[in-house]
């Protein structure tokens, strides 16, 4: 995928969507195996009529991989997405796929209501919305969840210190050039997500989380730099 050079210029639209799954898997560490922990765990929280959304779902392979999964009738999944090429891939993907019960909605989540649900997904999304709107949006997901549902989000972390978040990147970027990612193409990058990515701290997240209102709170995943959890209503 070819990187802007132009800081802080990063974005999914254009061409992007068409090489992002590829990209991606490349990019972030045991990327698809994510996708393998959500779809067992979400038997723990859809039941029949159960409502589960995506929050910034690209081509919508996680709600994809759920659908086919569960064995759960009448399954409402809807993913929201801002980038309208992602939207337009994501809807190919799903008609190809012949999954009936999957919509996607071209919206901003700082902007869409949700409706009550019993599981919400958000999938190293939250780090790319300004700091400035996540607390909101992390109310509006624990008021919109119904009594007992999740949330599963996932996000790149900083360190707990100047020192630790060293030591995370350096072995992030030891990653990167492990799967063929030239120099270049990572200082591009870096440069392209300047004020585009602002990842937290872990203390960071689990604040907003905790400030939403959840108190059941397990580590689901963890390597380097790279995080997930699962919050429970």
């Amino acid at each position: 995928m070819k990187i802007l050079k132009k800081r802080g210029a990063w974005t999914f639209g254009g061409k992007v969507p068409l090489k992002f799954n590829k990209h991606i898997e490349k990019s972030v560490p045991f990327y698809n195996e994510g996708h393998d922990i959500i779809q067992n765990l979400s038997d723990y929280f859809l039941f029949e009529n159960s409502t589960c959304y995506d929050i910034g779902c690209s081509t919508a392979s996680i709600l994809q991989i759920i659908s086919k999964f569960s064995n759960k009738k009448k399954l409402n999944f809807i993913g929201i997405e801002v980038e309208k090429n992602m939207v337009a891939l994501a809807k190919k993907n799903i008609k190809k796929n012949k999954l009936k019960n999957i919509k996607i909605i071209n919206n901003d989540i700082i902007k869409f209501k949700l409706k009550k649900n019993n599981l919400i997904i958000s999938y190293y999304t939250i780090q790319f919305i300004h700091p400035s709107h996540r607390q909101i949006i992390f109310n509006k997901i624990y008021k919109s969840l119904n009594w007992g549902g999740g949330f599963i989000i996932f996000e790149k972390i900083r360190g707990n210190d100047a020192r630790f978040d060293n030591i995370l990147n350096s072995l992030y970027l030891d990653f990167k050039e492990k799967n063929n990612f030239k120099a270049k193409e990572i200082l591009n990058k870096s440069k392209s997500i300047r004020g585009v990515l602002e990842p937290f701290s872990d203390n960071g997240n689990l604040g907003f989380i905790k400030r939403a209102g959840f108190s059941d709170i397990q580590t689901i995943f963890h390597h380097l730099c790279f995080k997930g959890y699962l919050c429970i209503k």
